[in-house]
């Protein structure tokens, strides 16, 4: 509960819920799109964030869970015509059933043994739905348009789905700050600094030893692009992957478009995290920390 009344978590929150508030106001489609990509990767981040930056543990594999999910609950919607809602839930409790299963394999690996092996599920989960039939093979599955009729229109489904990724946002990062705070986030944290010590003073380490297609769900780079954004927020803070979402986003928009750029986005990502690594490893937040001692007891 002391984690609740620490100001830092509550101007996240506050910032957020503005956020999505001023989109629902404003009522632009082009805002609503642009803070829906935004809005989805600060809960990407935010979320692997409490394995790379709490745990010290580099996953690729992060996209597997998200694409499965998001197969899942397309799946239950077009085809065996559920309802949004427990469509989603049941997606996301797919998503967290398969990861539970994964890690019980990948997570007594270590270093580069674990990343390599987070980018082996990637690809093999990939291969799988390309040949899966249910979830339509490679052509992927379509929505029919007539699904819409439930939520008031395409209009209006559009606009439930922000509100979904806008409430998901703000779960992630609440979820990730109380973690933070608490004794379990405490020993992540011990885990990275040194797993066998870690072990040693009693900490449970089981780190040892309208259409969704495959290529669109299980997309390698952007396991490496929400990588560069919690390294350019600040890996093992709350804030950090927000702030990283949401610069690498707008910098990512500016090279797609970039008649120079938009085909070596990727390579400059790299080029940006090596940058990122030699001359601000603590990130923007952990920068800011450590220029400004007053702002210690707010960013975390």
């Amino acid at each position: 509960m002391r984690a609740l009344k620490q100001p830092g978590l509550w101007l996240y929150v506050a910032a957020l819920v503005a956020w999505g508030v001023m989109v629902f106001l404003l009522d632009d489609p082009t805002l609503r799109e642009t803070s829906f990509t935004l809005l989805m990767y600060v809960g990407l981040a935010a979320s692997l964030n409490i394995l790379l930056g709490y745990t010290g543990y580099v996953s690729f594999g992060h996209i597997v869970f998200f694409g499965l999910g998001g197969y899942m609950g397309f799946y239950l919607v077009s085809i065996q015509e559920w309802s949004l809602y427990p469509a989603a839930l049941a997606g996301g409790v797919f998503g967290a059933l398969v990861a539970g299963l994964l890690g019980l394999a990948v997570l007594r690996l270590r270093g580069a043994y674990f990343a390599l092996a987070t980018i082996g599920i990637n690809e093999a989960a990939r291969a799988f739905v390309n040949n899966f039939r249910p979830f339509g093979g490679a052509t992927g599955l379509s929505l029919n348009y007539a699904v819409y009729g439930q939520y008031g229109g395409s209009m209006k489904a559009l606009w439930l789905a922000f509100g979904l990724v806008w409430l998901i946002a703000i779960v992630t990062v609440v979820t990730s700050y109380l973690i933070k705070q608490s004794r379990f986030g405490l020993g992540l944290m011990a885990i990275r600094e040194d797993e066998d010590a870690a072990m040693v003073m009693g900490v449970k380490a089981p780190f040892k030893n309208g259409n969704v297609e495959p290529h669109d769900a299980f997309r390698l780079h952007m396991s490496i692009e929400t990588l560069v954004m919690i390294m350019l927020g600040g890996q093992g803070t709350v804030l950090g992957p927000i702030i990283g979402a949401l610069s690498y986003e707008r910098l990512r928009g500016y090279l797609l478009v970039s008649p120079l750029f938009k085909s070596l986005h990727l390579a400059l990502s790299g080029v940006f995290l090596l940058l990122i690594i030699l001359f601000v490893p603590a990130g923007v937040v952990g920068w800011l920390r450590h220029r400004f001692a007053k702002l210690r007891g707010i960013l975390e």
